[in-house]
């Protein structure tokens, strides 16, 4: 074989590689762009799922409650890192070349959390009832009385948040404050919603249910038809911020089943509608191979509604049912 065959046969196998690469390369693109324009979809689809109901409601139908803001939500009160501090051994010593107030036992001894805080303002109707056919794993239908409640949650944008400011020794401190204009991230709503009856013999709570059965004659009755969602399907989608030109509100409704029909007095707990916490360390229980949730309590800010219903387990009827009850606030926001 000549050299020159040689030098051929080499020319014609780079020609070769170039043009499958360049095959690849377009085959590889052909793919990539479906699954491009697929994720682009499913953004725009998590974005852009308001559905305003089909009729106009009357006034005082709509109950609001507004996002209460408070600055003591954005940061923990001083406390130990215990993780650090019990969790890590041999951490007491005397520096020679720094103040003490710079060792690691020091600084993880007094320590503030901060975060920004946003939240959801929560509309509601008044607390209704309807007899809907169930499904049951026998697979007949049974007669239930549904508690219900149809709400909307709105997302105004604007939270609250820690601003670092120097002073004139550059010491930093921090301000809490809502910044107008500033933009604000979408927010997706993990709602958790638990009827608690006050004055049966035994303390009950209830937590929502998901009845497919229900869904339909709901929003027909409610809405005029428009799709509600229920617990999990709501929190699939980003609520994007309402602004004066558009409002990205959305619709949903919670239910309940098997409610004591002699409960009188009862409250709904509503989770998820901000992100303010509190948390706490038992030192008593403290363990640093164990996991942290068996020392360390959390309490989530809870929207909690009161209701009353003046009447008896005979011939339950929805009209008795009234938000506020007597001798209590008509709502409060609480950790728990």
């Amino acid at each position: 074989m000549t050299l020159r065959t040689i030098r051929t046969s080499w020319l014609l196998l780079a020609l070769t590689l170039v043009l499958a690469s360049s095959a690849m390369s377009i085959s590889l693109a052909e793919v990539a762009a479906p699954e491009q324009a697929q994720d682009a979809a499913q953004d725009a689809i998590r974005l852009a799922q308001a559905n305003p109901p089909n009729r106009k409601f009357a006034d005082g139908v709509l109950t609001t409650v507004p996002m209460q803001y408070e600055a003591k939500d954005t940061f923990s009160q001083t406390e130990q890192y215990q993780d650090i501090i019990k969790g890590i051994p041999n951490l007491k010593w005397t520096p020679n070349f720094m103040s003490e107030s710079r060792t690691l036992e020091a600084m993880a001894s007094k320590v503030i959390f901060r975060r920004d805080v946003w939240g959801l303002e929560f509309s509601f109707k008044p607390v209704r009832m309807l007899e809907v056919g169930v499904p049951q794993p026998s697979g007949k239908l049974q007669k239930k009385l549904i508690w219900y409640m149809v709400y909307k949650v709105t997302n105004h944008g604007e939270p609250l948040r820690r601003v670092p400011v120097k002073d004139k020794f550059d010491n930093v401190r921090y301000e809490v404050k809502q910044i107008e204009g500033l933009p604000s991230a979408p927010i997706r709503f993990f709602p958790r919603f638990v009827l608690e009856a006050q004055d049966t013999k035994v303390k009950k709570e209830y937590l929502d249910r998901i009845i497919p059965a229900a869904m339909e004659a709901i929003s027909q009755r409610e809405t005029g038809g428009t799709k509600l969602y229920n617990s999990v399907e709501i929190s699939r989608f980003d609520i994007p911020v309402t602004t004066e030109d558009q409002d990205n509100s959305i619709w949903g409704v919670v239910m309940w089943e098997d409610v004591d029909p002699e409960t009188d007095f009862f409250s709904i707990y509503i989770d998820g509608l901000t992100n303010a916490f509190r948390w706490s360390d038992k030192d008593e229980q403290y363990d640093a191979s164990a996991d942290p949730l068996t020392y360390r309590q959390y309490q989530q800010k809870t929207l909690k509604l009161n209701f009353w219903r003046p009447g008896d387990r005979l011939d339950e009827n929805e009209r008795e049912i009234r938000f506020g009850a007597p001798g209590q606030v008509d709502y409060e926001w609480i950790f728990r």
